[in-house]
């Protein structure tokens, strides 16, 4: 039985399901060449917005690892520890609009059949400001993007406006979202900011503004460690740090848990899922959850800066996954998409054991000492 890795997001035709993320990855024309010719189905380009950019000096994403024979956490040892994470305090390209609308009509020439997908970010204090969401979509689609995702979700832009501070704010999620829908002639995304207290009220107020798909995550606000020997952060600039974002290995739990609440809110709409992917094993949980896509960063960054062993792995673990479940007539992802949603219930409904077998939840296992004998 023949397998179709391809599948339609948001009425968007894609050759695979595996996308690059809006991030270092994809912030220049080369990169995103290279992306499509190393089998990646979509690419996000980097964040572009009309308000000057200028990125710290220094070191802008660093890997956390962790060193078993040390016992040791740190993002200074070498790549000889196991990744736990990513952390960036970068902004958004630092590259002009007028910089970066010729090079998506010359990607989209070069690879008219993959899916270039423009993040845009503006903000939204002012008429002005909303102005420039249409500006920005206006001239991003008219080159040939294939859609928009729109940046509610930078975790550390220094504008009360902008990025997750709108990600936090349903009214704003609703009416950008809305403001961009009036002038775009293709799809509208919104990546949302896992950091809020309840992603599916944002999440409604996207659709609500008519957005054709919801995003996330994207990474969470964090600190880099303190070196217990300098005393000084391991990332900073003249000594000194500000919150970044924390990506990779260690939110894939945590994405996965807001996504869940998102897609069994909204079994019916299109959601893109984001964190800690470098196989097809952690694509598949988003699937099952009900992803139609999904977007790869940090595995990226530290294959060839592109990901081109990364696809490679997510195209063949897709291929076995369908082969190995032929017998279940699964041939394509809308087959299995979204199958272990209803198994996310409340707390309470989860099943408590008989009074006759119950320790206190704290019977020999793993996880506790054996119990002290007199």
């Amino acid at each position: 039985m023949s397998v179709d890795l391809s599948t339609t997001f948001t009425g968007i035709r894609f050759p695979n399901p595996f996308l690059l993320s809006s991030a270092p990855p994809t912030e220049s024309e080369s990169n995103i060449m290279r992306a499509f010719e190393a089998g990646w189905g979509g690419v996000v380009t980097k964040t572009i917005g009309l308000h000057p950019v200028v990125n710290v000096a220094g070191p802008k994403t660093k890997f956390l690892r962790y060193y078993p024979e040390s016992g040791v956490s740190s993002m200074n040892k070498g790549r000889g520890g196991v990744l736990q994470s990513s952390w960036n305090w970068e902004l958004i390209s630092d590259k002009t609009l007028d910089w970066w609308v010729p090079r998506i009509g010359r990607i989209k020439k070069a690879f008219p059949d993959r899916v270039l997908i423009a993040s845009i970010m503006a903000g939204s204090g002012s008429d002005k400001e909303l102005d420039h969401w249409r500006t920005l979509a206006t001239a991003c689609q008219e080159q040939g993007a294939d859609g928009l995702e729109l940046n509610l979700s930078c975790p550390h832009m220094d504008r009360e406006d902008m990025g997750s501070n709108i990600g936090k704010d349903q009214k704003l999620c609703s009416s950008v979202t809305q403001v961009v829908k009036q002038v775009a002639k293709v799809p509208v995304w919104a990546k949302l900011t896992p950091s809020t207290t309840d992603i599916v009220l944002e999440a409604g107020a996207v659709f609500t503004g008519g957005g054709d798909a919801v995003v996330s995550s994207n990474t969470y606000p964090s600190l880099p460690l303190i070196d217990p020997g300098s005393l000084e952060f391991e990332m900073n600039v003249d000594g000194y740090v500000s919150s970044g974002g924390l990506g990779g290995p260690a939110i894939l739990p945590q994405s996965l848990a807001k996504m869940s609440q998102m897609t069994r809110a909204f079994p019916e709409k299109s959601f893109s899922g984001i964190g800690g992917i470098s196989d097809f094993d952690q694509a598949l949980n988003y699937f099952l959850l009900g992803c139609g896509t999904v977007q790869v960063c940090t595995a990226a960054m530290l294959d060839h800066a592109v990901g081109p062993n990364v696809v490679k792995r997510l195209l063949q673990g897709m291929t076995e996954f369908l082969e190995k479940n032929a017998q279940r007539g699964w041939k394509r992802l809308e087959d299995f998409r979204g199958i272990r949603r209803d198994r996310l219930v409340g707390h309470s409904q989860i099943r408590r054991p008989a009074d006759s077998d119950y320790q206190g939840g704290y019977e020999p296992q793993e996880g506790y000492a054996e119990p002290a004998r007199a």
